[in-house]
C-alpha cells in the first residue's frame, strides 16, 4: 500500500542561476532558505530588517529600501534597556542609540543597493495576523515614525496590552503588496518575484486561527500572481502540510519544520526553480562542502595533507571556471 502522496511542484518557466542576485525577505523560513543559497554560493541578501511575519511589515520594509530611508533617533524607542525600532527585528536593538541607528542605516543602504540590481525577490509570508500600537510612543515623532494604529514588525517584549491584534483581510493584503510591487518597478523593472507561504505554524494564534491566516495569505498571493509572467508561487507550505504531513518532520515544538523537512523542501525548490547547469554546479559545490566538513582523526598525517591538496585543486579549478563565485574561504581552509 502507498502511505504517502508525493507532490511535485510545477517547474518555473524562468529559472534561477548563479549569475543572478536574490533578495530574500520574510519569516524565519526565509533564513533557512537563505542558508541553503549561501551554502551553494549564490549571491543573496536576506532579511535586511530581520525576520518579518506579516505582509504589511514586509511591504513597509521593501518600500523603505526603494526610498533608501535613513532612520533617526525619532524613529526609535527605549525598552528593556535597549533602543529598538518598531520596523526591525530585535537583532538590531542595542543599549547604545547611535550603534542601533548605525546598524539599521547600514542595512538600509545595503538593501537599497542590492534591490536595484537583484534579479529575484523571494517573499515568504508567515502570518496574516498583525499587531498595531494602541498608544503613541513618547519621542517617536517625525517623518516615518510608527504611531498609534500602525502595524509593528516586532513587539520587542512590550506588554501585550499595548497592542491590538487583527487578521488582515485579503483585499488589504493584495492592495498593499501590489502597491509595493509597482513601486519596485521604478528602480528595478526586470525583477522577478517568488512568493511562498511559510510552513511554520503559528499555533499561539490558535489552530483554527492559524489556518484562517494561512488561507488568507494563499488567497492574496494567488490573486497577485495570476496572469503575471514575472511572478511565481513556490508551494513550500503545501509540501510540508500535504506532502510530508507527519509530526516526525517537525522540531520538538511541533511548530517548526525540522532539518529533514527543510532539506526536502529545498530539494523540491532546486528541481523546480533552478536551471540544470546550475544544479550540476551545485553538486560539485556540495562535494567541496562535504570535504570541508570532514573531521580528520590525525590532522598532521600525510594522508590528510594529501586530502587537503586534492580538494584545494578542485576548488582552484572551480574558481577558474566560475570566476563569479567566491571560493576564498575554501582556498584558505584547504591550503591549511
Amino acid at each position: 500500500m502507498n502511505f504517502h502522496l508525493a507532490f511535485t511542484p510545477r517547474p518555473f518557466a524562468t529559472k534561477i542561476n548563479h549569475c543572478q542576485k536574490l533578495l530574500l525577505i520574510g519569516s524565519c523560513f526565509t533564513e533557512n532558505m537563505g542558508a541553503k543559497f549561501r551554502q551553494h554560493k549564490f549571491d543573496v541578501l536576506e532579511n535586511p530588517n530581520g525576520i518579518l511575519f506579516n505582509p504589511i511589515s514586509i511591504t513597509q520594509s521593501i518600500t523603505s529600501y526603494i526610498d533608501n530611508k535613513q532612520y533617526t533617533a525619532a524613529n526609535l524607542f527605549y525598552q528593556n534597556e535597549c533602543w529598538n525600532s518598531w520596523e526591525h527585528h530585535s537583532r538590531f536593538s542595542h543599549p547604545d542609540q547611535e550603534l542601533c541607528l548605525q546598524r539599521i542605516n547600514q542595512s538600509q543602504q545595503s538593501a537599497h543597493d542590492f534591490l536595484k540590481e537583484a534579479d529575484w525577490l523571494l517573499l515568504t509570508l508567515g502570518s496574516a495576523f498583525a499587531y498595531t500600537l494602541n498608544f503613541s510612543v513618547p519621542g517617536t515623532t517625525g517623518n516615518g515614525a510608527v504611531m498609534e494604529g500602525d502595524v509593528v514588525a516586532n513587539c520587542h517584549k512590550v506588554p501585550t496590552d499595548k497592542f491590538n491584534k487583527k487578521l488582515l483581510p485579503v483585499n488589504i493584503i493584495t492592495a498593499e503588496l501590489q502597491q509595493m510591487l509597482t513601486a519596485i518597478q521604478t528602480i528595478n523593472p526586470a525583477i522577478k518575484i517568488i512568493f511562498t507561504i511559510s510552513p511554520v505554524r503559528h499555533l499561539r494564534d490558535g489552530f483554527v486561527e492559524n489556518n484562517r491566516s494561512k488561507a488568507t495569505l494563499i488567497e492574496a498571493v494567488h490573486a497577485l500572481i495570476e496572469n503575471e509572467e514575472n511572478r511565481f508561487y513556490f508551494p513550500a507550505y503545501e509540501l510540508v502540510i500535504d506532502d510530508l504531513r507527519d509530526y516526525r518532520f517537525y522540531a520538538e515544538d511541533m511548530v517548526h519544520p525540522n532539518y529533514g523537512a527543510t532539506n526536502y523542501v529545498w530539494e523540491k525548490f532546486v528541481a523546480a526553480c533552478i536551471d540544470e547547469p546550475t544544479q550540476k554546479l551545485m553538486e560539485q559545490i556540495n562535494t567541496i562542502n562535504a570535504a570541508k566538513s570532514h573531521k580528520p582523526f590525525h590532522p598532521t598525517s600525510g594522508q590528510h595533507k594529501k586530502f587537503l591538496q586534492i580538494n584545494l585543486e578542485k576548488v582552484k579549478q572551480l574558481s577558474n571556471r566560475y570566476p563569479y563565485l567566491n571560493f576564498e574561504e575554501e582556498k584558505i581552509y584547504f591550503a591549511g
